[in-house]
């Protein structure tokens, strides 16, 4: 399989898909159902669509970062704990592929409280992305309520973003402000991905906001009675969501071979409290 020559007409048929308004995820779909070996269609459409979406403007490093310039926490040497510049946090668990990393004890139980507290009064019905207009909307896969606090916008904020900055090693101004979410009894989040899609025609002024998303941080900020664990559906991974931990995940490029999927699974018993910290390729704005 891994043989399989990329020649100039698998190329046109890419660049046709995506003119069409082909999702990334679709193409790449198409392709492995077709035969070609994953790394072959990966390699192919991500090259082959680099040339794409500068043509649109939209800079390479957009649409997939190098995997050296990722939020990654030091973990060389295996470390069972490191230091988050104000706190030493757990590691629980790492996986390669989907870049997976389980932490514990990344808030007190203080700051938990604190956090929710501040964001109970500015809830909402938790909105998505539109793709084919960058705008925002009610979206029936999504029925938690959410809020978001500004970058910086408080102490504890503040604290909170250097904490996340220290151990992930990545600017603070590359991340977007933390946002809160709470789901009640039988609310979820269906599987979806974080990155947005370059190829959709919304995206361009999303993008142009900071880059693309390269990472998330979920904060666990209560432990529900049952259920409410994030799922990882492409490697049958559910983290169970207590209370100060957090799960870190990456993803170099906005495609579905980085099996970076994921959802929030259904609250069966009690309420979920989370708080969500994504990532940026740049500065966000």
């Amino acid at each position: 399989m891994s043989a399989q020559a990329v020649t100039a007409e698998l190329r046109q048929w890419i660049v046709e898909q995506d003119q069409s308004g082909c999702r990334l995820e679709d193409i790449l779909a198409s392709m492995r159902a077709s035969g070609w070996a994953d790394e072959v269609a990966v390699a192919a459409l991500h090259s082959t669509l680099q040339q794409s979406v500068v043509q649109r403007g939209i800079a390479p490093s957009v649409v997939a970062p190098s995997a050296a310039a990722l939020p990654e926490p030091a973990l060389a040497g295996s470390p069972n704990h490191v230091w988050a510049g104000d706190r030493q946090v757990s590691i629980l668990f790492t996986l390669q592929h989907p870049r997976v990393v389980v932490l514990g004890g990344f808030l007190s139980d203080d700051e938990c409280d604190a956090l929710v507290a501040a964001a109970a009064p500015r809830m909402s019905r938790s909105e998505t992305v539109v793709h084919e207009t960058g705008g925002n909307e009610i979206n029936a896969a999504r029925t938690s309520q959410g809020m978001f606090f500004g970058r910086g916008e408080s102490p504890l904020c503040k604290r909170i973003e250097a904490r996340i900055a220290a151990l992930l090693n990545w600017p603070v101004v590359n991340g977007e402000g933390l946002q809160v979410l709470h789901y009640r009894p039988g609310a979820e989040y269906k599987p979806h991905h974080d990155y947005f899609d370059p190829a959709q025609p919304g995206m361009a002024a999303v993008l142009a906001r900071g880059g693309q998303r390269v990472g998330t941080l979920v904060i666990y900020l209560n432990t529900p009675d049952q259920g409410g664990g994030t799922t990882f559906p492409d490697v049958g991974l559910e983290v169970g969501p207590i209370k100060g931990n957090a799960v870190f995940f990456s993803y170099d490029r906005p495609q579905a071979a980085t099996r970076s999927l994921h959802g929030g699974a259904p609250v069966l018993a009690g309420e979920k409290w989370v708080a969500t910290k994504w990532l940026r390729a740049g500065e966000f704005v």
